[in-house]
C-alpha cells in the first residue's frame, strides 16, 4: 500500500512514477487541480445560459448529428443517453491493472480544466480508483479516432450506476456498488459525458502497460542473453567498445556496455575459444537488442506526451474565452508506435529463439537438447518447438493495425487509426515475447550446466543460484510445461 497518496497537479507524470503505481496506489486531487475545473466548469454554465450559439456535443447532437439542436432542458439527458448508446464493448475483459491505469489517465486528462467536467466527477473517479473499484470494460470496439468510445463509455457507466463492476475482486452491479458506498448516481451536466468518453485513454493505458513490462523485459532479455552466450562458449570481441563507437546508436551502445558488465570476470569469457566468431544470434545482441532500446524510448516520449495531455473535444479555454471542436482525441500518434513497439518487441522473441536452438542442437560441446541419453530422452527439444510457434505467433500479430482505416458516423469520422486494436495485441506480443525469453533463460541455465567447473561472472551465477532453487537441473524427461511456467513466473517476480 502506498503511504502518501499521488498528488494530481499540472506537473507531468514522469515514467519513474508511472512504473512503481500499482493496483494498491492511491491519488488525490490537488487544490490547483480542483481550482482549475471548478473555473472550467462555471465559464462553460455561464456560456449555456447566455447565448444559443452551437458547441460540439454540449448542445447539438454527435458525429453526423452534429447540427442537431438539443434544448436546454435536455442537456444532462443527452450526455446520459451518450454514454449508454456508445457502451458497445464486446470480447474479453480488460484487465484489471489496465482499467485502474485508465482511471488515472482519465483523471489527469480532466484535471487541466479544459473539458468543462465537475469537480465531483473527477473526485469520483478518484474515489472509484482508490476503492479499487473497476469498471468492467471489454477490448473491442474502439477505433482509435474518436476518442476511446465504447471502452470509455463502460469506464463511466458506474458514475450512473449502470454496468459491473469489480470490487474486493468480486463482479457486481455498478448499482450495488454505489449503494454498499453511500454514493448517489452523478447526474451529468453539459459537455461531461462527452468528456468522459472522448480520449485516448484506452490506448494510453494499454501502450503505457506494455511500456512499463517492456521496460523489465529489455533488462531480462540481455540477462537471458548473456547466460545464452555464456553457454553456447561465445567470444566476447563483438561487445568491445570500439565496435559501437564506430556505429554509435545509442540503444547499441548502451546493450554492448551491458553485456560487457554482465559477463566481467567470467572463466568461461576468460578461457581460450576454438572458433574464430559465432552466429549472428550472439554477435550481433548489440545490434539487435540495441534497436528494439532505441524503439521502446521513442515510443515512451510519445506516449508519456500523451498521458500528460488533454484528449477530450471540444476543448474549452476560459481565459481566452473560447469554445473549439478539434481532433485531440485522434490515436495516429499512439497507433503508429504501438504498431512500431510491437513489431520491435518481437524481435526480442525472434532472436531469442534462434539462440535457444543452437543451444538445444549439439553443438560447442554440448550434448543434443541438452539431456543425458538423448534418444531415449527428449530433453529440451520441445520447449523450441513452443518458442517458434510462439515466435510466430507473434509475427503474424505484428501486422500493423495503423495501416487500416474504416469510415463510420456516415462519413463524419471517415478515417481512424485503429489504434485500440493495435494496442490489445500490442500487449499479447509482449506477453508472448515474455514466454519465450523465460524458455530461453530455462535452456541456457540448463546448458551452463555443461560448463561447469568453470563460472560465469558473479552477477549471472547469483540468478543462476536462484533460479536452481525453483528449477532444479533436468537429467531425465519431465513435464516441461511445468518448468516452463515457473520460468515465466521466475521472470515476474525476480528482483533484477
Amino acid at each position: 500500500m502506498s503511504k502518501q497518496p499521488y498528488i494530481i497537479n499540472n506537473s507531468d507524470i514522469e515514467f519513474d512514477q508511472f512504473k512503481h503505481m500499482t493496483i494498491e496506489s492511491t491519488l488525490q486531487l490537488s487544490d490547483e487541480s480542483i481550482k482549475k475545473i471548478d473555473n472550467c466548469r462555471h465559464y462553460l454554465d455561464k456560456k449555456m445560459s447566455d447565448n444559443d450559439t452551437l458547441y460540439y456535443g454540449i448542445n447539438t447532437g454527435f458525429g453526423f448529428l452534429q447540427n442537431v439542436k438539443i434544448d436546454k432542458e435536455q442537456l444532462e439527458v443527452l450526455q446520459e443517453n451518450l454514454i449508454k448508446s456508445h457502451a458497445c464493448g464486446l470480447g474479453d475483459e480488460v484487465p484489471k491493472e489496465i482499467v485502474k491505469l485508465m482511471l488515472l489517465l482519465k483523471i489527469k486528462s480532466l484535471s487541466y480544466g479544459h473539458s468543462g467536467v465537475q469537480t465531483k466527477t473527477v473526485e469520483r473517479l478518484v474515489a472509484m480508483y482508490n476503492k479499487n473499484i473497476l469498471p468492467v470494460i471489454y477490448t473491442q470496439g474502439s477505433l482509435g479516432a474518436s476518442g476511446d468510445l465504447a471502452p470509455l463509455s463502460h469506464l463511466s457507466l458506474p458514475l450512473l450506476g449502470l454496468g459491473e463492476v469489480y470490487m474486493n475482486d468480486v463482479k457486481i452491479s455498478s448499482s450495488e456498488a454505489l449503494q454498499q458506498n453511500n454514493w448517489d448516481p452523478i447526474a451529468l451536466q453539459s459537455k461531461e459525458g462527452l468528456a468522459l468518453i472522448n480520449g485516448t485513454q484506452f490506448m494510453s493505458s494499454y501502450g503505457m502497460f506494455c511500456l512499463t513490462k517492456a521496460d523489465r523485459l529489455m533488462q531480462w532479455a540481455n540477462i537471458i542473453a548473456a547466460i545464452s552466450f555464456e553457454g553456447f562458449d561465445c567470444v566476447t570481441y563483438p561487445f568491445n567498445e570500439n565496435i559501437h563507437a564506430i556505429r554509435s546508436h545509442a540503444g547499441q551502445v548502451n546493450v554492448a556496455s551491458q553485456m560487457r558488465i554482465l559477463l566481467q570476470g567470467s572463466e568461461i569469457s576468460n578461457k581460450t575459444k576454438s572458433q574464430v566468431q559465432d552466429p549472428y544470434s550472439f554477435r550481433c545482441i548489440p545490434q539487435v537488442h540495441g534497436a528494439t532500446l532505441d524503439t521502446i524510448n521513442y515510443v515512451l516520449s510519445v506516449f508519456m506526451k500523451e498521458i500528460n495531455s488533454v484528449t477530450d473535444n471540444p476543448n474549452i479555454f476560459p481565459a481566452e474565452d473560447l469554445i473549439i471542436s478539434g481532433g485531440n482525441f485522434h490515436g495516429q500518434p499512439l497507433a503508429l508506435t504501438l504498431d512500431f513497439l510491437s513489431i520491435a518487441m518481437s524481435e526480442l522473441a525472434n532472436i531469442s529463439e534462434r539462440r535457444t536452438y543452437q543451444l538445444i542442437s549439439g553443438l560447442r560441446d554440448l550434448p543434443p537438447f541438452l539431456v543425458k541419453n538423448p534418444g531415449l530422452n527428449s530433453g529440451f527439444m520441445i520447449p523450441q518447438y513452443t518458442a517458434a510457434g510462439i515466435v510466430s505467433e507473434n509475427k503474424q500479430l505484428c501486422t500493423p493495425s495503423s495501416v487500416d482505416s474504416i469510415p463510420s458516423s456516415i462519413n463524419q469520422e471517415d478515417h481512424v487509426s485503429m489504434g485500440a486494436n493495435g494496442a490489445v495485441k500490442c500487449k499479447r506480443v509482449i506477453d508472448n515475447v515474455e514466454k519465450v525469453l523465460a524458455i530461453e533463460l530455462l535452456t541456457a541455465i540448463q546448458a551452463m550446466e555443461f560448463r561447469r567447473p568453470l563460472k560465469t561472472s558473479e552477477q549471472l551465477e547469483k540468478i543462476i543460484n536462484d533460479f536452481r532453487k525453483v528449477i532444479s537441473f533436468n537429467d531425465s524427461d519431465r513435464i516441461m510445461h511445468n518448468d516452463m511456467i515457473q520460468s515465466i513466473n521466475f521472470i515476474q517476480t525476480y528482483k533484477i
